[in-house]
């Protein structure tokens, strides 16, 4: 897996979000994204993902260009995200708002559902196997019948990130993982990403504990006023004064 982001702007009026950020990633590939707020890093995360159209610049995965693909698109090409705020279904159980996640089923439309039921009925056996697996590989185990509206935090955050589990990416952008999650299940969640990375998917990381980010990827890229202001190691990035200055209020540790 590769993703070139190159040259991505991005203006609302006279604000400029994003100012020619250029970056990239190899292989099974884990960065995070750090900055003060207003740095341009959820728009940059949906741009990359389709959400929101740049004014200049590319985006490609895998050396595919994706800039004429929304959302839906490029999820299929095998780049998915995940919410802040997680958007699952709250009356759904946790099986249900996985099954729902999986892409391109045949009993989603009437002519499929009554021209080819036994189709139907073993694409849903299939989805259901897998949606088990996903909830035993995120030790969701003991809700998988819980309504999702009903979970804790960290819960939620698991559940979002088996929804895009579901969609089979080989790319998965993190909105905020580990907001308004305790630290226990912050540790549980790092080592299912991590796990999940030593299987080959990549991840793209928005985060604000640093704590936990610098424990979980190898590289992160600094935002600031829209542009791309340093990339590298945690500790080292972290030790950067222009850095200090953006983000950590300059005297700050």
């Amino acid at each position: 897996m590769s993703l070139v982001v190159r040259d991505v702007t991005k203006s609302f009026g006279g604000f400029r979000a994003l100012d020619a950020v250029s970056f990239a990633m190899d292989g099974a590939a884990m960065l995070g994204i750090i900055g003060p707020n207003g740095a341009g890093k959820s728009t940059l995360f949906s741009v990359v993902s389709g959400f929101m159209a740049a004014d200049r610049g590319t985006v490609a995965l895998d050396g595919r260009p994706l800039d004429r693909l929304g959302a839906a698109a490029r999820a299929r090409a095998g780049m998915v995200r995940t919410f802040q705020v997680p958007r699952e279904f709250h009356h759904l159980t946790v099986r249900e708002n996985l099954m729902a996640a999986a892409p391109g089923q045949s009993g989603e439309g009437l002519l499929g559902l009554f021209l080819r039921p036994g189709r139907v009925r073993a694409e849903e056996e299939a989805i259901g196997a897998e949606a088990d697996a996903t909830i035993a590989f995120l030790r969701l185990t003991a809700v998988a019948g819980t309504p999702a509206g009903r979970l804790s935090g960290g819960q939620k955050k698991l559940l979002e990130l088996g929804r895009a589990l579901m969609a089979k990416p080989r790319l998965i952008l993190l909105d905020e993982p580990f907001a308004g999650v305790n630290p226990v299940l912050v540790a549980e969640l790092g080592e299912r990403i991590a796990a999940l990375n030593a299987r080959g998917i990549g991840f793209l990381v928005i985060e604000h504990d640093l704590a936990a980010l610098s424990r979980l990827v190898p590289r992160v890229l600094v935002m600031d006023r829209g542009r791309v202001l340093a990339e590298g190691p945690p500790g080292e990035v972290l030790r950067d004064p222009a850095v200090r200055e953006a983000y950590l209020g300059g005297a700050a540790a």
